[in-house]
């Protein structure tokens, strides 16, 4: 997916989300809230219809997969190296008890 997602979309570079990252088996849930800084990647898509569609349905958030999903996707202001954006983004929609938190909120270096 990653591979595909550079060939659809230019990354822009490293963003920064108000929130808390947690680890959700071996991949990264994203809640929002006004503790926290959480660093992930900002992309410009080419054809924002088509690439948001076929990442809804790989992180299973499409009207394809019923309820409860554990991602929604949802606009957050993200605050890139020209400031800040409003920037579709992946939220973890379930309860994080019992999830360990990502305290650097890197999920890449922590």
């Amino acid at each position: 997916m990653a591979r595909r997602l550079r060939t659809e979309a230019r990354h822009v570079g490293i963003a920064h989300a108000k929130g808390g990252l947690y680890r959700v088996d071996g991949y990264p849930g994203l809640v929002p809230s006004s503790e926290g800084v959480v660093t992930g990647d900002l992309f410009e898509l080419k054809d924002a219809a088509f690439t948001l569609s076929w990442l809804d349905d790989y992180e299973e958030c499409s009207p394809a997969y019923p309820a409860p999903q554990e991602y929604r996707r949802m606009m957050l202001q993200v605050q890139g190296d020209a400031g800040p954006v409003m920037a579709w983004t992946y939220i973890f929609a379930h309860e994080v008890d019992g999830l360990a938190r990502i305290e650097s909120g890197d999920f890449l270096t922590g």
